[in-house]
């Protein structure tokens, strides 16, 4: 194997480096020389990723020179301090070689096996979604049987050409790499360290299929959440639907099908985004239980389970989006015209029945109450989404990040109850709300929550709390570790909770 090259400067705490160096200009078409001392790079392609490589390697200070079927006409798109040449020059040279090339265009290459022989080739290549499908081999495996006598590694398929020109900072930061070569990726490694980014060893390359995939997967982490929201979301709807529209349709007449667009879906997101929030702590409730159940922490959770506790994340993110939506909603309810002729109507009526006023003392404090609590939940959910944020979590050590999302998280849930219970108040007791027999949509929406709350209470209780911390630090019922809490119990409220 030829000798590798050596990065050109050390990697920086965070690892940033500017986008251009000032050698760097609007590029005049020639073919400009840099320094000899800069280690050198080969890349075959001209594409949108090859210039955009080709920008990064150059501002990291990287000697490039791109193979190209056409210098002269492509040598124009490429910076100034980038040679551009034919493939056969461009492959002479450098001891690392990308390729930045689709799958059916590496056999234009075989002419080059022999300048090829010994260099490391970086495939940068993704396959569509058929293809994928279709092959039963990575497009670096299909390139390592192509040139046996070179050494092939995979990286830089997972970022965009967009995040090599404006810099690790503002966009994916970790690049898989994976190869049969550990000195090969080694170099490659400290060439991804030297352009900003964070290496991360995905093993031979036989993963390569599997790095390949994953620029094809869309948001896989939040396809049940997604689902699991949009059933909710159905669900209510029809429910507020059936008994706010229809039911005085049927019955007396009333045509109230305005209400579809705006007030329908306003009575429907709190119900979404309620329930969402008490399913992102049912399965740690639930996870309690099954510890408490078995005596130790050592067995696995049900799949379904395990599964549940790997989305909370995106189940909370999906009930502060609805919350937020929700909000929106109510600030333009004011605004439209409905609400404009109820109020009119309301003052007609008040006038004809020669009333001086309409003041309930109860229904103004139930509503003053029921306004505070809700934008006080809505303020918690939002610090829960905040703090869920990457650059806000990595801030945190792991008791503020459990404070937040346990503790707070749970206060949301609490103060979210009460802002349902205040909005319902008597009329889970009155005949007049219950439409086609249906209850009201809210008394729905305290199931999930209610039984969250007990559950949190019950575990709270020192024969419930102590033995499930045991439990966690350790202890097992029918096994052979087991130990008694220290008296302070500070130590054992630091325990992590699932």
């Amino acid at each position: 194997m030829s000798q590798q090259p050596a990065v050109a400067t050390q990697v920086s705490g965070e690892m940033d480096k500017p986008l251009i160096s000032r050698r760097l200009v609007d590029s005049d078409g020639s073919l400009a020389e840099t320094p000899s001392e800069a280690p050198k790079v080969g890349i075959l392609g001209s594409g949108d990723f090859a210039r955009s490589l080709v920008t990064r390697l150059v501002g990291s200070g990287f000697s490039v020179v791109v193979g190209s079927r056409n210098p002269k006409r492509t040598a124009g798109l490429f910076p100034s301090a980038a040679q551009v040449t034919f493939q056969a020059e461009a492959v002479d040279s450098p001891d690392v070689i990308f390729v930045a090339m689709f799958r059916e265009h590496y056999s234009s290459l075989c002419g080059l096996s022999d300048q090829l022989a010994g260099k490391i080739l970086v495939d940068v290549s993704n396959p569509t979604e058929q293809e994928h499908l279709r092959h039963r081999e990575s497009n670096a495996e299909y390139l390592a049987s192509l040139f046996p006598t070179c050494t092939v590694v995979k990286a830089f398929n997972v970022i965009s050409a967009w995040t090599l020109q404006s810099g690790p900072r503002d966009g994916n930061r970790q690049v898989p790499i994976c190869s049969d070569h550990p000195e090969a990726k080694r170099a490659v490694s400290e060439m991804v360290q030297a352009m900003g980014f964070m290496p991360v060893d995905m093993g031979s390359l036989v993963s390569a299929r599997e790095v390949e995939a994953m620029p094809l997967r869309l948001l896989p982490g939040w396809k049940v959440p997604a689902l699991l929201a949009l059933g909710l979301f159905i669900f209510f709807y029809v429910y507020n639907f059936v008994r706010d529209v229809l039911q005085p349709y049927v019955r007396d007449g009333k045509s109230k099908f305005y209400k579809l667009p705006v007030s329908v879906v306003n009575t429907t997101l709190p119900c979404v985004a309620y329930v969402l929030l008490s399913l992102v702590y049912l399965p740690g409730v639930l996870a309690a239980a099954l510890q408490l159940r078995r005596g130790t922490k050592y067995r696995r959770f049900p799949d379904w389970l395990d599964h549940w506790l790997q989305h909370r994340k995106q189940i909370g993110l999906l009930s502060f989006f609805c919350a937020a939506l929700h909000a929106l909603y109510s600030f333009c309810l004011p605004l439209g015209r409905v609400n404009r002729y109820e109020v009119v109507n309301l003052a007609i009526k008040q006038v004809l029945a020669n009333k001086s006023h309409l003041w309930i003392e109860e229904e103004v404090w139930r509503m003053e109450i029921y306004l505070s609590l809700g934008v006080l939940a809505f303020g918690t959910l939002s610090l829960l989404a905040v703090t869920s944020l990457p650059s806000i979590a990595n801030s945190l050590n792991w008791r503020e990040f459990s404070f937040v999302q346990s503790t707070l998280g749970f206060v949301a849930l609490v103060l979210s109850t009460l802002h349902t219970l205040t909005y319902g108040w008597t009329r889970a007791f009155e005949d007049s709300h219950y439409k086609f027999y249906l209850p009201p949509t809210f008394t729905l929406t305290l199931l999930v929550p209610c039984v969250v709350i007990l559950a949190k209470g019950l575990f709270l209780l020192p024969c419930f709390r102590r033995k499930l911390s045991r439990i966690r630090r350790g202890w097992e019922k029918d096994g052979g570790v087991k130990f008694a809490l220290p008296m302070d119990h500070t130590l054992a409220q630091k325990t992590s909770h699932v």
